[in-house]
């Protein structure tokens, strides 16, 4: 059991929670300006963790013949049988469940709201097979989190969150190109959609730098929106090198270290960002209150 769950953890890339997480706790230690309630934070997890781990599920499943296919993914535990797509349909059914049941304990506004987030992460799985637009689906998946998680705190939508998101989509996007660089070849073979299988992987760098580009600028215009302090601007302008270091070491004709750039350079960059953007709002609450 523990094998299968640890086989059933990295089928669906659970550590890579982390990368939308960071920027959910950013919407709710915002709009709670300071410290988010226990039970607040609790069901968001939930039901982040639970919408992530069905998507990652569904698109498993959708794949399972490309991943077939595919000399990149052929070791992957569905293709080889280490785990069941009957396992996997009944991973899907839980974490639904646990999505939706977190979305009803937080407030109505996120029930109601919950079967259009699902719909958009479950159905970005079938969006490379028409669309090259799939990258900024995906940014859009990813971003649903911190708006998400502004709702679940306020029990409204505002303009701040669904900026936080922008920004959200557009690094999603840009990193994404950047792992789909990858599978050019067997994109094109397949006649799947991709910036690199369409424009090739050198102008796909550049779009992805783009990308990153304009994240930067929506994360100061967030800032902006929010009222956030120096320190918040200092973790945006401390996040510039991370963003470079990640495009300096992936180059057109050697894409050995794209999945570093992808996740790991992803992963700090969400967890540095949340860190300054928590402590600048627990700062500005605390002066507040004096």
């Amino acid at each position: 059991m523990v094998r299968k769950l640890r086989i059933l953890l990295h089928t669906i890339r659970f550590e890579q929670t982390a990368f939308a997480l960071p920027f959910a706790l950013i919407a709710a230690f915002v709009a709670s300006d300071g410290w988010p309630r226990a039970r607040t934070v609790g069901w968001i997890l939930v039901a982040m963790v639970g919408a992530r781990t069905a998507a990652m599920a569904f698109n498993r499943l959708a794949d399972l013949d490309f991943d077939r296919r595919n000399p990149r993914t052929r070791k992957r535990a569905l293709v080889t049988g280490d785990l069941s797509t009957r396992g996997l349909w009944l991973t899907l059914a839980v974490a639904a469940g646990a999505f939706f049941f977190a979305a009803g304990m937080l407030n109505p506004l996120c029930l109601k709201l919950a079967p259009l987030a699902l719909a958009l992460v479950l159905g970005y799985s079938y969006t490379k097979r028409f669309t090259v637009w799939t990258h900024w689906i995906l940014g859009a998946c990813l971003g649903v989190a911190p708006v998400g998680a502004w709702i679940a705190v306020r029990g409204a939508v505002d303009l701040a969150p669904l900026i936080l998101g922008a920004a959200v989509t557009t690094w999603t996007a840009g990193f994404d190109i950047i792992y789909a660089c990858q599978d050019v070849a067997f994109d094109r073979k397949e006649r799947l959609f991709s910036i690199p299988a369409r424009w090739g992987t050198r102008y796909a760098l550049v779009i992805s730098a783009a990308n990153h580009v304009v994240t930067i600028w929506l994360l100061a215009l967030f800032g902006e929106q929010a009222t956030l302090g120096w320190l918040y601007y200092a973790g945006v302008v401390a996040l510039v090198p991370v963003l470079w270091w990640e495009h300096r070491i992936v180059k057109p004709d050697d894409l050995s270290r794209a999945e570093l750039a992808s996740f790991v350079a992803s992963g700090i960059f969400s967890i540095v960002l949340f860190l300054f953007a928590a402590m600048d709002v627990i700062l500005i609450s605390s002066r507040l209150r004096i």
